[in-house]
């Protein structure tokens, strides 16, 4: 997966958000396993993945529906926050290591 920064855990988030709370851990882990494999297929094939596009946590989490982006005053929106990053963290860590730039 590309370098994650805020904006990749807001879009994950707000599609969290979306969801129904018992939908929600199993959609992060899928949004972030696609991220890694777009990365993959960005990587081999030197363009975009057709469904899940760059490689970043942010294109795999954009072709779904996101809420609005709320404020850190939203509970529920703050407990998705904190889903994205626990599960971001709970990776191994060779995967958490940006291997690749570009």
């Amino acid at each position: 997966m590309r370098p994650v920064l805020h904006g990749d855990v807001s879009c994950a988030a707000r599609v969290l958000r979306a969801v129904p709370p018992g939908r929600r851990a199993a959609l992060c882990r899928r949004m972030i396993r696609e991220a890694e494999a777009a990365d993959r297929y960005r990587l081999r094939h030197a363009r975009v993945h057709p469904r899940w596009g760059n490689g970043s946590l942010m294109a795999a989490a954009r072709h779904r529906g996101m809420a609005d982006e709320p404020g850190f005053d939203d509970v529920d929106y703050c407990r998705c926050f904190i889903m994205v990053l626990e599960a971001l963290a709970m990776r191994p860590l060779s995967l958490r290591r940006s291997r690749h730039s570009g």
